[in-house]
């Protein structure tokens, strides 16, 4: 079903309306954001590791497992995508373990918008959603026009979820209105004819910004330009999704839901392999958002090769064994 994206309420939307003169112009968004507090690099590495170290036991480890399955986007990015790759994605994202029918669904799956309406069929109604990349993705370099034009072309195909990439260019160079009015246009060209959107989902690449400072920067500026998702990364550069990094973004969605009241979701991308791996992220959301944001709706994995190891770990919770390497597919 096409995601509806909720109205604010009143006391929220008056909130981030009192925030307009931020984004008056060029100057009042630039003083903001060199405004906002200095990151202590020293501080936001030293709470991710210790939040990485959390014991979680067996029964909430089954629950973390479970969790993390409802919250996988299931990707295929590849220049050799096919739609018979693409369905077979698909009916593993509706059933991931086909010897285990309890296994919970994923949230999404991820794909380019050429591959959209393939998607969307072999779905069918598993409730599952449709993201697409867009705005010339990976590098995000192509002129405005394009940009949108790629996002209503995956929207009119049945896309649920746009996930779109940043100039970084234009962002370190300060031209940071230049970036907040893209992401607004992106946002205007997740609309539907029936008042429904797409959720726009916004792509830093983290590992290109060079500095924490940076990413607390853009996660404002998204955030103020409408982004319904934050996200660190394409999964195409050699530094994708860090802990610190997603602290430092979670930091940013908690600090930005207390002034505005708007909620706003996080996506980390690149780099989670492992079900520990996924459990650290699951425990700084809690411990920085809490309950509301542990949801597919509100905290998401960019992390296809996930999938496999938590499937494995969620067969040795129940069984008491490893399976052998044949027991998931290679996707």
């Amino acid at each position: 079903m096409p995601i509806t994206v909720p109205a604010y309420g009143k006391e929220a939307a008056g909130r981030l309306a009192s925030m307009a003169d931020v984004t008056a112009d060029d100057g009042a968004l630039r003083r903001f954001l060199h405004g906002l507090p200095g990151v202590d690099a020293v501080g936001l590495d030293a709470r991710a590791a210790t939040l990485g170290t959390r014991s979680i036991k067996t029964t909430a480890k089954a629950y973390a497992i479970d969790l993390a399955i409802s919250m996988i986007d299931l990707t295929t990015l590849e220049g050799a995508d096919t739609p018979g790759k693409v369905r077979a994605l698909c009916a593993k994202g509706i059933q991931p373990d086909p010897t285990d029918l309890t296994a919970p669904k994923v949230a999404a799956i991820c794909v380019y918008p050429d591959m959209v309406a393939t998607a969307k069929e072999a779905l069918g109604g598993s409730g599952i959603h449709v993201a697409s990349v867009a705005t010339a993705f990976p590098a995000g370099r192509a002129a405005l026009p394009v940009k949108l034009a790629d996002t209503r072309d995956a929207v009119a195909a049945g896309a649920d979820e746009i996930d779109m990439v940043i100039d970084r260019g234009a962002f370190l160079t300060g031209r940071y209105m230049e970036v907040f009015e893209e992401i607004k246009a992106v946002k205007e060209a997740c609309a539907r004819p029936d008042g429904s959107a797409a959720h726009l989902k916004v792509i830093f690449e983290t590992g290109e910004l060079q500095t924490y400072d940076n990413v607390r920067r853009v996660s404002w500026l998204a955030m103020l330009a409408g982004a319904d998702f934050i996200k660190t990364s394409t999964g195409k550069v050699s530094v994708n999704a860090t802990p610190p990094v997603t602290l430092l973004m979670l930091e940013a969605v908690r600090d930005f839901h207390a002034a505005t009241g708007v909620q706003v979701g996080v996506k980390p991308a690149g780099g989670i392999r492992t079900t520990k791996d996924a459990i650290k992220y699951l425990v700084m959301v809690n411990e920085t958002l809490g309950e509301p944001w542990l949801t597919p709706d509100w905290f998401r994995f960019g992390a296809s090769s996930l999938l496999n190891d938590l499937l494995m770990q969620r067969q040795k919770l129940s069984t008491g064994r490893y399976s052998g390497p044949d027991y998931v597919t290679v996707d």
